[in-house]
């Protein structure tokens, strides 16, 4: 549960927050002095008596205070802005935040969640996100971890926030899980942090999960990324860190990239580590195994497991790897093996940060391709993490691309919708959790698309499904967007996404040449379009700007070409 509770500054210029809170809460609390000034004070108080003042140093960055209230009450928590910057305030109880999440009690300007009226997309509820992390089952449910800043939307000092689902699609938000260690909490100046990793069950009738990540500090030597470990039992707070790999593996002539450690079992049920980096030639993934099997310790390099130097890329990054048709220590079962090509370019399409996806047969100690295909054409399903849940494998990724970056504006970060892996007809398909068909609040329209009228998407938050009277029939879908132009289209050259903003450069051509579908998924929120064309064999996802939906549609196809189209309102 999220909610705010914010009332006007007094008569002495103090700003007081409000809510009614039980004996027992939790309080997190990230507070700083103003302006480097005098030191800064959070004052809370119980039904009118002061229970505890939180005080800061002078320091110019946020500094997190917890805070468990003995009685409840009443509670207000006030100070001055003055002296005092108050960045996240939030509250839970520890017994049974795993059922309730927590609730939202401040957020201030440079970290508030944009408002966005009936999305359906996971976004942090402060802060900045990219990269998924630790995604999986646990104790029952899923858990998605995250890369989290959480006192600004833009990158900065890397956190792991936090959230729980029971469905993929509705989630609920937990305390801040990972923080960066000592060196970086007290700093803003992005130089490093708990980047990303990967996380396990705990062995046996044990309890929680265990971690892996990375660690980066900017300059650091000789590493500046090692990996670490951490045990969580109470799925909620990462205990204390240790350092399983120090060091790069000698004698490969690798850069300093050495990073997103993604763990899982083996066909010799051995646990793998996989890590990203680069030489001379291009990306790397290397293998690591352990013989422990809680996976805490023992990891040797076992060698390079894959390369992949095209499209002027540096570094693989975020590789993971998940069993497709079989039982993991079946030799028959093919594995998936999907990385991000960081700073890749397609020199046909001016496509970048392509992510590739490569299936074969997997023996714990060798990789052997048999093919390998884009996991997504219009490239804005990033750092795709999966694992093999009870139906089978489940991925997510970040919906963006690093080239939208900018240090000067906000921008709509969410995750895409999480999406099923398997193969069909010789090729990977990736189509969203039969869950989304949940999101359908009612039919908006089965008849005024179809016939070539412009149809109103009200709040923009829709589902279009078109099924075509052949495969490759030709159409094309025009969506009008407030900040770009936008359209789904497919013809003798391929399915695409034509996309372009005003006064930008030329944009690249988002395009799955040669594909040829007869049926189109088409999800639409606020920043973002996702296309899953015939169960997902062709999928592309693209940010869109702004916080704003896609007001309205029309579809332009010769006579025959579209057999059906419907609409629906999506809503959680």
């Amino acid at each position: 549960m999220t909610s705010q509770a914010i009332s006007p500054a007094d008569e002495a210029g103090r700003e007081t927050i409000s809510a009614v809170l039980p004996a027992g809460s939790t309080i997190h609390a990230w507070i700083k002095a103003s302006h480097g000034g005098a030191a800064g004070r959070l004052n809370v108080c119980v039904d009118g008596e002061l229970f505890a003042a939180i005080d800061v140093s002078n320091s110019d960055e946020f500094q997190f205070r917890r805070l468990t209230l003995e009685r409840g009450g009443e509670t207000a928590f006030a100070y001055d802005p003055a002296t005092t910057e108050l960045s996240v305030l939030y509250v839970f109880a520890q017994s049974h935040v795993l059922e309730d999440g927590i609730r939202l009690l401040h957020t201030g300007p440079a970290n508030a969640a944009p408002e966005i009226s009936g999305g359906y997309h996971f976004r942090p509820p402060f802060g900045w996100m990219n990269d998924p992390n630790g995604f999986g089952r646990f104790d029952g449910r899923l858990h998605l971890f995250y890369q989290h800043y959480p006192h600004s939307l833009r990158w900065n000092n890397m956190h792991w926030g936090h959230a729980i689902s029971d469905d993929y699609l509705r989630w609920k938000h937990l305390p801040v899980f990972l923080p960066p260690s000592d060196e970086f909490a007290a700093r803003a100046d992005g130089r490093g942090g708990a980047f990303s990793g990967s996380a396990i069950a705990l062995p046996g009738e044990e309890a929680g999960i265990r971690i892996f990540f990375t660690e980066h500090m900017k300059d650091r030597k000789p590493e500046e990324q090692v990996q670490l470990t951490a045990a969580s039992r109470d799925l909620v707070a990462a205990e204390p860190a240790k350092l399983i790999l120090p060091a790069r593996p000698a004698g490969l002539d690798l850069t300093t990239d050495f990073r997103d450690p993604y763990v899982f079992k083996g066909p010799d049920e051995k646990w793998k580590m996989l890590l990203g980096t680069r030489d001379r030639e291009g990306g790397v993934i290397l293998l690591y195994e352990t013989d422990d099997p809680a996976a805490a310790a023992g990891w040797t390099f076992l060698g390079m497991l894959h390369r992949e130097n095209r499209f002027g890329m540096t570094a693989a990054e975020c590789p993971c790897m998940v069993p497709l048709d079989g039982a993991a220590k079946d030799p028959s079962t093919r594995w998936a093996l999907i990385f991000g090509l960081l700073t890749s370019r397609d020199p046909v399409t001016g496509r970048r940060n392509m992510t590739l996806a490569t299936v074969g047969r997997f023996d714990g100690q060798r990789f052997l391709v048999e093919f390998e295909q884009e996991l997504d054409f219009a490239t804005d399903a990033y750092a795709f993490q999966a694992f093999v849940d009870d139906a089978g494998p489940i991925g997510i990724a970040w919906l963006a691309n690093w080239t939208d970056i900018s240090r000067e504006l906000d921008m709509p970060t969410a995750m895409t919708l999480p999406r099923r892996l398997a193969l069909q007809g010789g090729a990977l398909i990736t189509p969203p959790v039969s869950a989304v068909e949940s999101l359908r609040q009612r039919r908006l329209d089965a008849v005024s698309l179809l016939v070539g009228e412009t149809v109103d998407l009200a709040n923009g938050s829709v589902e279009i499904l078109l099924t075509l009277g052949q495969a490759g029939n030709a159409f094309r879908l025009d969506l009008e967007h407030p900040d770009a132009t936008i359209a789904v289209q497919l013809n003798d050259e391929g399915l695409s996404i034509p996309f372009s903003v005003a006064n930008a450069k030329a944009s690249p051509r988002y395009i799955a040449a040669g594909a040829r579908p007869s049926t189109i998924r088409i999800f639409l929120d606020a920043g973002s379009i996702e296309v899953f064309a015939d169960d997902g064999r062709w999928t592309g996802t693209k940010r869109l700007p702004g916080f704003k939906g896609v007001s309205s549609a029309r579809l332009i196809a010769a006579e025959g070409n579209v057999l059906a189209a419907e609409i629906w309102q999506l809503g959680l």
